[in-house]
């Protein structure tokens, strides 16, 4: 058996037992594993780490132990310029695009709500989860920390949280996304992207009520479903008031 010591940072303690967390320990292994597979051994899941350094040099996750190293291993760096360092995923990604688990569907309505790509079905499998993913570069958002083991997973993020109201704020703080919400642009139902749209064009689709008191429209691109400022507005603007900021919430 030969042994390496592991340090694990920030929120990636999350992953550990209590007697594990933000201190060192030793994991014991034989041959010469890669040193993702022992990071993924103590718990961790490969997604949530950007940075492995190892007797303090950056390394990628091919990279082999032999015994007696240091391992130091650093969470996600969106909002942080590491450059010179082995960076073990591609660049952050700048216009965010998401991809949820079936436990997140209130979630994604709130993600949506702010603007973000947000895709989700209630019968989303792994698998489908897993190649989505990679295909369309989203960022996984799960409850299960099992699917981000998977090999082709390159970003994803373990909710925390399992309150619906606190999880938008999580995702926010934790991806640094205040400043690239753009409440009110998308659809809630489907994700599609809203445009506004002339009253008269869609006139015969409206309450009555709506055709008095509101000149202003946006259909959804994609479900072309209608949405204006109704009884119900001031409610979310409020909601993205209390995660943006009061200046956004409108």
């Amino acid at each position: 058996m030969r042994e390496a010591e592991f340090r694990f940072y920030e929120e990636l303690n999350d992953f550990l037992p209590p007697a594990r967390r933000k201190r060192s320990f030793t994991r014991a292994f034989l041959g010469t594993p890669a040193v993702k597979d022992l990071i993924e051994a103590c718990g961790v899941p490969h997604a949530e780490v950007d940075l492995v350094l190892v007797d303090g040099e950056s390394v990628p996750f091919t990279h082999r132990l032999r015994g007696g190293e240091r391992v130091s291993v650093y969470p996600l760096f969106e909002s942080l310029d590491i450059t010179g360092l082995t960076r073990l995923r591609p660049r952050p990604l700048r216009e965010p695009a998401f991809i949820l688990d079936v436990h997140l569907g209130r979630l994604a309505r709130r993600l949506r709500l702010l603007g973000f790509d947000s895709r989700y079905e209630r019968d989303f499998a792994d698998r489908r989860i897993v190649e989505l993913a990679a295909r369309e570069r989203r960022i996984i958002l799960t409850r299960d920390v099992g699917i981000l083991k998977y090999r082709e997973v390159t970003r994803g993020y373990w909710v925390r949280s399992t309150d619906p109201a606190e999880q938008v704020g999580e995702v926010v703080a934790r991806f640094d996304l205040r400043r690239a919400a753009r409440p009110f642009s998308r659809c809630l139902a489907c994700n599609g992207r809203l445009q506004p749209v002339p009253k008269e064009a869609i006139r015969d689709r409206l309450p009555p009520a709506a055709r008095r008191r509101h000149n202003d429209f946006r259909r959804c691109g994609s479900c072309d479903r209608i949405y204006w400022r109704g009884s119900h507005h001031d409610r979310l603007a409020a909601f993205v008031a209390g995660i943006l900021g009061p200046e956004r919430g409108g």
